[in-house]
């Protein structure tokens, strides 16, 4: 089985330069298994700092605006997405601010 895959913009505007760590020290202290990466450009620049969560089978998503103080909503929503089939919340509302933050949901490959 895949884990999922958070992505991070690192060449944002106003990029925050410790989001990527300070997220990968809130998973680790979650116990959430997943693999945090940074790219250069995800073409949100609209909406920075982004962030995109995939893995296998299951819809992805991307998210905008992205804060520190977002890590609690994110938390939140990984554990919400490790407890679907298809990765499709049922109810975003537990998710708080982060919800008003998503730019796209992604469909799953359909096999």
């Amino acid at each position: 089985m895949t884990i999922p895959t958070l992505t991070l913009c690192r060449t944002c505007r106003d990029a925050d330069p410790t989001l990527p760590d300070q997220l990968r020290e809130a998973v680790t202290c979650a116990g959430l298994d997943v693999k945090l990466q940074q790219v250069d450009c995800m073409s949100g620049c609209k909406r920075p700092q982004t962030l995109s969560v995939r893995q296998a089978g299951k819809t992805a998503y991307l998210f905008g605006e992205v804060l520190t103080a977002d890590i609690p909503d994110i938390l939140t929503f990984l554990r919400l997405f490790a407890e679907t089939k298809d990765g499709n919340l049922v109810d975003a509302r537990p998710i708080g601010g982060l919800r008003f933050k998503a730019i796209a949901r992604i469909p799953a490959d359909i096999d």
